[in-house]
């Protein structure tokens, strides 16, 4: 019956005789091709020996042709889709927390200002026990779950039961959802006088606007010269790519173009109104500056219009194509390649199908010296472009060369602390001290910039980070690796707990004090 079954499908499906289709959104189709997917899956379904999950195998077939293409191409369910989309759309709809796990309990590390949270009263330092009477702390939910419950669309309401030092009880808060703005931009100040920096920590929906704003305010507290910081910065949306790069560059003038076998040259400009079309500017970059982000300084090396320093970018520049499917999931499917304004192509060299070889391209780097010898980057003699005012040589072959190379300081870090870091051991404990001594350090350092020079990270918590550690049999190799790590471990826990107790523009004034690339940009201006 089976087999009468699957030769009326096969005949269904087979039709009149043709080697090609066209279709006006995806071009020629191999009918013959596209006939041998049908036949394998409806033989499958209808004759395999054993039962089946149709939407699986179907997804396993997708990623099975993807995985053969470029490292770029791939497929994501609507779950996945939904997650990866949400950092770049600009907001999400929820309820306003940032939070931590701590153990199984989610603590609020911050309440999103003016959220929906923020609005009731929940404080940072809550812990959120139950959500609408089902409990969330103590049954070892994970952090998805967890944050199912609480997102949910506008409008719609949350009854949190919230747990606060000092008070006896349980508190119950009625939260009404509302969109939670996602910003992209995490840090910006004056990082010394008539110089400003901005850290960019992706590129999305909002980012044009909130590098405007930034620029604004910076230039209101005197800036002159910009650092505009890119390290680790992965891209995003090609349009947010423009939309910064248009802050620096000149109306009409070409940002980016693209160009594939199938899809027609298009070229993007800047768009005009810039905020900081005439200062000063370096851009930093390093090997995690990847896609739009290589967009915007390949832009700004180009047309001369600032310096980049750092290191060799990543070297992402396939353009993808997002085609949606019935259920939410999607398919993103290059199409085409970035080229900067003067013709370089962003894109490193890849081998198709050789997934793994690309993803150990930065391991290769660090291996043959590249992050931390400038004569270990043998540039491609072939492939040399000039920049489109100065005429400065630019070279091809993958990724944006800087103008100022930085090495990477790979020897900074002991073994020791790399492995402490490596088990969460420094966030673990920090979370645990801000618990306690949030109000105390919040009363004693009402200014930043105090704690910034006076503070100094509590030698119980350098204590309990170490026996953390030694329960983990995780130990220094003799008393001098102790001792060359102590330093850099008060250090990392003092970064942390400004992180915890204000914000990420405020972990990043510290940070950046040590940082060589950012050092190596302030010398330029002395």
């Amino acid at each position: 019956m089976k087999k009468v079954l699957l030769l009326f499908l096969l005949m269904a499906a087979c039709g009149p005789l043709s080697a090609q289709q066209h279709d006006a959104s995806l071009g020629v189709v191999n009918v013959e091709q596209f006939r041998k997917l049908q036949i394998a899956q409806l033989a499958i379904t209808n004759l395999y020996v054993d039962s089946v999950d149709q939407a699986k195998l179907v997804e396993d077939a997708i990623n099975g042709m993807l995985e053969k293409l470029d490292p770029h191409s791939s497929y994501s369910n609507a779950e996945q889709t939904k997650k990866m989309n949400e950092p770049l759309e600009g907001n999400f709809e929820g309820i306003g927390v940032q939070f931590n796990m701590m153990e199984d309990t989610l603590v609020v590390i911050q309440t999103i200002r003016k959220g929906p949270s923020e609005r009731v009263g929940i404080l940072a330092g809550d812990r959120i026990v139950s959500v609408d009477g089902q409990p969330i702390a103590g049954v070892k939910m994970d952090r998805d779950s967890i944050m199912k419950r609480l997102r949910g669309p506008k409008g719609t309401h949350v009854r949190l039961g919230v747990v606060r030092r000092h008070v006896g009880e349980t508190i119950f808060f009625d939260v009404v959802r509302d969109k939670i703005p996602v910003n992209t931009l995490d840090a910006a100040y004056m990082i010394r006088p008539r110089i400003g920096y901005i850290h960019l920590e992706r590129f999305g929906a909002t980012s044009g606007e909130e590098v405007r704003k930034a620029i604004a305010d910076l230039k209101k507290q005197g800036m002159k010269r910009l650092i505009l910081d890119l390290q680790m910065n992965g891209g995003g949306y090609l349009g947010a790519a423009v939309e910064v790069a248009s802050q620096f560059i000149k109306k009409g003038e070409l940002i980016v173009f693209t160009e594939g076998l199938s899809s027609p040259r298009q070229t993007f400009d800047a768009t005009g109104g810039g905020e900081f079309l005439q200062g000063e500017l370096i851009v930093l970059a390093d090997e995690y500056t990847a896609s739009a982000a290589e967009i915007v300084s390949g832009a700004v090396q180009d047309h001369d219009r600032g310096l980049i320093i750092g290191r060799r970018t990543f070297g992402k520049g396939l353009v993808q194509r997002p085609i949606g499917l019935p259920d939410g999931s999607m398919i993103r499917l290059t199409t085409s390649h970035y080229y900067t304004p003067s013709g370089r192509c962003i894109q490193k060299a890849y081998e198709k199908g050789n997934r793994k070889a690309y993803n150990e391209d930065i391991e290769k780097r660090f291996t043959h010296g590249e992050l931390s010898c400038i004569d270990s980057i043998h540039l491609d003699s072939t492939r040399v472009f000039r920049t489109l005012k100065q005429g400065r040589p630019v070279y091809g072959g993958g990724g944006i060369m800087p103008d100022r190379f930085v090495p990477a300081d790979t020897a900074r870090y002991t073994k020791f602390l790399v492995a402490i870091r490596r088990h969460n051991l420094i966030n673990e404990q920090v979370l645990r001290y801000v618990d306690t001594a949030r109000p105390h350090l919040l009363r004693q350092y009402p200014d930043f910039n105090d704690f910034a020079a006076r503070y100094t990270i509590p030698q119980a918590v350098v204590d309990s980070v170490l026996a953390q550690a030694e329960r983990l049999k995780i130990t220094p190799k003799d008393s001098d690796e102790l001792q060359k790590t102590l330093p850099d471990l008060r250090f990392l826990l003092k970064s942390l707990v400004a992180y915890d107790v204000w914000d990420r523009n405020e972990y990043f004034r510290l940070i950046n004090e040590e940082s060589d690339i950012v050092k190596a940009a302030l010398k330029e201006w002395e």
